[in-house]
């Protein structure tokens, strides 16, 4: 049966999966119970095991998805040094407003388009640098690890929720790292996943923000980091049900491994470029392929009918195009982020087979071809 199931996030479930499977699931049951602990301990230990987190670095689950998570790390962890925000698409725009205006920084911004990175060269490491490894909205990843060095003074503060479990992850350029169960591994949504190494920790205890803290990012107890948290005493109810489903995708994904999960979401994105390297109207929105995703697969109309069109007239047609593909049961949620330039998003996570990418990919062809058919 075809997978038309495309969505940047809540992601695809993983090939098999089905609800029974949830059926041990500890519903109607207290986190804080011997057996609730039991599985959040075991979702911390798996996700460290299968991601090759260092032993001295800590994992917590936390509210909110990881916008909750990385709003907990910044606000708990950004003020002692300046601090260098890297913009190049959505979610990236929205950490630097909230660094600018919420905690008031007064943050430099290196922004790039959508579709390009800032120049990386330029970054001063003697301040605080939060980014994210993978850009969901724009289809632009980092170009890998190099360009952060080991030696920096200030910490690193990545959003890696779409990058997690798909991309390699340098963990000694990483001081706070973040993502979500519902994305690489199509978990379910509002749960998000805190890492912290030994300098984060560091800066945790030894800083006493000056603005309120809410509840749900408080962190400390006794004046000292809860380390509680990574051991499963989360800090608000966690859904026991999402809870089960996590620690299937992540029985999953340990049978594959983490090289496997990433060949698969590269052998995804080989299809998408085969396709766009024979397909006349369509490119990557990405403008080089070093910083290409291979999870929020990108792409424009590049059709000069496409391009004399209003802004109006894109957006239309790409939700027409959209609507008939979700209608007729090929792909469901593949037009590109509201705040992106009007064309197309294919998510190519793990949890994707590559007869499906194939399939989704045919249909969007052929139901772009038509649409301009009945424009003549």
């Amino acid at each position: 049966m075809k997978n038309p199931n495309f969505s940047s996030g809540p992601c695809s479930k993983r090939p098999g999966w089905h609800l029974e499977l949830l059926d041990k699931a500890a519903v109607g049951r207290s986190h804080r119970s011997s057996l609730g602990k039991e599985k959040l301990g075991k979702a911390i230990r798996d996700s460290k095991e299968l991601l090759g987190v260092p032993g001295e670095y800590l994992l917590g689950i936390l509210p909110g998805s990881d916008t909750g998570a990385f709003e907990a790390a910044m606000w708990s962890t950004l003020g002692p040094k300046p601090v260098t925000v890297l913009v190049w698409e959505s979610f990236s725009e929205g950490w630097a407003t909230d660094v600018e205006k919420q905690l008031k920084l007064k943050p430099a911004i290196l922004k790039a388009d959508y579709g390009k990175i800032p120049d990386l060269g330029r970054v001063d490491w003697s301040t605080d640098v939060v980014f994210v490894a993978n850009g969901t909205t724009s289809g632009v990843k980092i170009p890998g690890w190099d360009w952060i060095p080991a030696d920096r003074k200030g910490l690193t503060l990545c959003d890696a929720t779409s990058a997690a479990f798909a991309m390699p992850i340098d963990w000694s350029k990483v001081d706070v790292l973040t993502y979500s169960w519902q994305k690489c591994l199509g978990g379910e949504a509002a749960h998000g996943v805190l890492v912290l190494s030994p300098r984060a920790v560091e800066r945790i205890e030894s800083y006493n923000p000056p603005w309120p803290m809410p509840k749900v990012f408080r962190m400390k107890k006794g004046g000292k980091l809860n380390r509680a948290i990574f051991d499963g005493d989360t800090i608000n109810t966690p859904s026991m049900l999402c809870v089960e489903d996590h620690l299937d995708g992540l029985l999953w994904a340990k049978e594959i491994g983490l090289e496997g999960l990433f060949e698969r979401s590269r052998n995804n994105l080989r299809i998408v470029e085969e396709w766009v390297e024979k397909t006349d109207w369509v490119d990557f929105l990405a403008e080089s392929a070093e910083i290409r995703s291979s999870t929020s697969v990108c792409l424009k109309v590049v059709h000069p009918r496409f391009l004399s069109m209003s802004g109006e007239e894109k957006s239309k047609l790409v939700k027409e195009i959209t609507g008939k593909l979700s209608k007729e049961g090929t792909a469901h949620d593949v037009g590109s982020y509201k705040d992106a330039p009007p064309g197309f998003r294919i998510w190519c996570g793990p949890t994707i087979e590559p007869d499906d990418v194939k399939n989704a990919l045919e249909g969007l062809d052929r139901a772009f071809r038509n649409r301009l058919t009945q424009q003549v």
